[in-house]
């Protein structure tokens, strides 16, 4: 069976999205690991899947699968790829887009400037502190954990550029403190409206931007007092900008998504 798919990256975090409402498909893990696989597949950090809405409210259901096979609850970079894609298809012909997935309901707006905005809305992130213990010089020990619907660890550090993130990360977020893992995000803070990111996501190894960690690592950076609002998140190959309000919890993400190219697999 041939299906169609469209790859397409944010940032660098590069997925590959699967149309599941004109064309029949049904993937299983195997399925997942195989497209995902960079040397015997199309190679990606995410598979997305557009299915039909589940609400008459939402536009579109979508699920999210890293590249080890295993769904996962959000994905920041996902979401504005998904948005950029069911306009480009014209799945949905509309600036405004609402849609769900795992962890609820996001409503996305294509701007003229070629950014795309998710709104999550109101999102309740409660901040944990954890001491660990770690055998690094001149690292913190201090560990913050949130949630913006799936679990995530911000580390803050003096200098991205001297964490082996892929060591580091793969430490971290095996903790057990962490119930299923955790996306874990390096935090280097320039300024109370700017900080560089690097993230180890849970499933698929170090990636070139994390949407939902540049999320999180702001919430973190507020609840501790070095982050105002907006913040311009910066990663290795370009920025998103971030806007939590404290005081209505609302969360937004505006960056770009950009389609690589279409083709065809067989399963």
């Amino acid at each position: 069976m041939l299906v169609n798919f469209t790859k397409m990256h944010g940032l660098g975090n590069d997925v590959v999205v699967i149309d599941a409402i004109s064309q029949s498909v049904r993937l299983q893990s195997i399925h997942i690991k195989k497209i995902a696989n960079r040397n015997f597949g199309i190679g990606c950090d995410q598979v997305l899947i557009v299915e039909p809405p589940i609400r008459p409210e939402a536009d579109f259901y979508y699920r999210i699968y890293n590249s080890n096979g295993h769904e996962v609850e959000q994905c920041g970079n996902g979401a504005r790829c998904i948005a950029q894609f069911v306009l480009d298809t014209g799945l949905i012909n509309k600036t405004k887009l609402v849609a769900d997935c795992i962890a609820g309901q996001i409503v996305m707006y294509i701007n003229k400037d070629n950014l795309i905005n998710v709104d999550f809305g109101k999102i309740n992130a409660t901040v944990q502190k954890h001491t660990i213990d770690i055998d690094k010089p001149n690292l913190s020990n201090d560990l913050f954990a949130t949630s913006i619907g799936n679990p995530h660890g911000i580390f803050i550090v003096p200098k991205i550029t001297d964490i082996s993130i892929t060591e580091l990360g793969k430490e971290l977020s095996s903790l057990s403190l962490f119930t299923n893992e955790a996306n874990i995000t390096f935090m280097q803070v320039i300024n109370p409206k700017t900080v560089h990111l690097r993230t180890f996501e849970r499933g698929a190894g170090t990636t070139l931007a994390c949407g939902s960690g540049a999320c999180a690592a702001v919430i973190v950076g507020q609840h501790i007092g070095v982050l105002q609002n907006p913040v311009t998140t910066k990663f290795a190959h370009g920025e998103l900008t971030i806007s939590f309000d404290k005081h209505t919890h609302n969360l937004q993400m505006s960056g770009p998504a950009v389609s690589v190219f279409i083709g065809k697999f067989r399963i």
